[in-house]
């Protein structure tokens, strides 16, 4: 795979989405995985939904990455029209703390799966954290990058409880 190839595609339902999705970035760049970021409906634009999966693809897209409030059809719609993974990033919005949008995301019917996180932005970083999983299967590199990332976690965490106790 060539530094060039576009492996996540990032989609999000509306613009409002980005300060939600923005925390994906530096994580992917942390593992120099490259990406591409745009905003499509899945009710709104369908057809240029469909167009933007059939070129990411083209284009060596291997994981898609869909942010969507409300109905949160989003991710639903991109795993409909490819068989590459589809992460979900359900978005809070309207009047149900994101509950409605959790719920959207992760009931697809059989065969039409979707891998959902977190609503907001936690889920946000843990699906650039899962993307970088899916990739790291047949990726040496980002094999030991993840196995870095994970020991860097546990001593940030050790660190953490040494201040704490002493």
């Amino acid at each position: 795979m060539t530094n060039q190839t576009i492996q996540v595609a990032i989609i999000m339902g509306s613009d409002s989405d980005l300060p939600i999705v923005e925390a994906i970035f530096p994580i992917l760049d942390s593992f120099g995985v490259k990406f591409t970021k745009n905003v499509m409906s899945a009710h709104r634009t369908p057809h240029d939904v469909m167009e933007l999966i059939k070129n990411s693809e083209e284009n060596g897209c291997k994981v898609f990455i869909a942010a969507a409030g409300m109905a949160a059809h989003l991710a639903g719609a991109i795993a409909a029209h490819s068989t590459r993974p589809v992460i979900g990033i359900p978005i809070e919005s309207g009047g149900m703390g994101g509950i409605d949008s959790l719920l959207s995301t992760a009931m697809m019917p059989p065969g039409v799966p979707v891998a959902t996180v977190a609503v907001g932005k936690s889920g946000a970083k843990n699906s650039a954290i899962l993307a970088v999983q899916i990739l790291a299967t047949s990726d040496d590199d980002l094999a030991k990058k993840l196995i870095e990332y994970k020991q860097n976690m546990r001593s940030e965490v050790l660190e953490k409880d040494k201040k704490l106790n002493s």
